[in-house]
């Protein structure tokens, strides 16, 4: 089994989504050796967003789903053997990202 991390963000779930899947914010986040050229083709359902990275390590899942007064919960699971600590650091520097990214715009 691999390592998951959960976290919540206090921004919209397709805030976080479009910053976690962007080009340009992706090495800022996500471990280096999960990083592809980016996510595979992302899916939505009504409840979540889903991206997936396929790298030479394994694959890392992100899910991103609606919590209470706008926020989004996150999930990130890295493949096996994955340090235990990753996933909540990449969950930290992508909370980060979308601060960033929420400034910004």
């Amino acid at each position: 089994m691999g390592t998951r991390a959960e976290r919540g963000m206090s921004a919209p779930p397709e805030v976080v989504f479009s910053t976690a899947t962007d080009p340009e914010r992706i090495d800022a986040w996500l471990p280096g050796a999960l990083r592809t050229d980016g996510p595979t083709p992302s899916s939505r359902s009504d409840d979540e967003l889903h991206a997936r990275w396929d790298g030479p390590d394994g694959t890392a899942e992100l899910r991103v789903a609606p919590a209470d007064a706008g926020g989004a919960r996150v999930r990130l699971d890295l493949p096996a053997g994955a340090d235990a600590g990753l996933a909540d650091e990449s969950l930290v520097n992508l909370e980060r990202e979308v601060a960033e990214n929420l400034t910004a715009g």
